[in-house]
């Protein structure tokens, strides 16, 4: 007989220990996990206030978040350092071409320097407009859900400028098309 077995048949519940002890492992972690990603509560008053922001462009024109309410809009917050947030980029800037004729709007909120947002939009421009969020960026996403502040974070607003869907991470076209198809 070999070690390994000898010593599970001198202790067969060890075998069952480890295996339980792994199971409430994987189940721990996975119950913070869904703590950390949940979404929060949305501020009313957050959602109030947003309507009335005015970003800078990277280019220095003006952003005004009023001048987007009335139609479906979707907001990304993002930044150049987020992998997840590049990847998406692309797909969002299709979306955006495909739905602006049905009404749709994207904007692209940077929670970044607008030297690195500048230089990512030259090599990977969008037609979509960006704001320049910064770091009050971060405090906004979390007042509109973001309970962990993360990125990716995309939120949908109906036309009548209240939230109809959020997602914290990145969104993928299956999203993208339940939200067309609900708006």
């Amino acid at each position: 007989m070999t070690e390994t077995t000898a010593n599970e048949i001198a202790h067969p519940s060890r075998r069952g220990l480890v295996a339980g002890v792994a199971a409430v492992a994987a189940l721990a972690g996975a119950g913070i996990a869904w703590w950390r990603l949940r979404e929060g509560d949305v501020d009313e008053a957050a959602v109030a206030h947003l309507w009335t922001l005015d970003f800078r462009t990277p280019q220095g024109a003006s952003l005004p978040m009023a001048g987007l309410k009335g139609k479906p809009l979707l907001v990304n917050f993002w930044a150049t350092w987020c992998p997840p947030c590049v990847e998406e980029m692309p797909m969002l800037d299709a979306f955006y071409r495909e739905h602006a004729a049905k009404g749709w709007q994207v904007i692209g909120l940077a929670v970044d320097q607008p030297s690195a947002v500048r230089t990512f939009l030259q090599r990977t421009p969008v037609t979509f407009p960006i704001g320049l969020a910064g770091l009050e960026g971060t405090e906004l996403s979390k007042n509109l859900g973001n309970a962990v502040g993360g990125l990716p974070f995309s939120v949908v607003f109906g036309a009548d400028g209240r939230v109809r869907q959020r997602r914290m991470g990145r969104v993928s076209p299956a999203d993208l098309q339940a939200w067309s198809a609900s708006a």
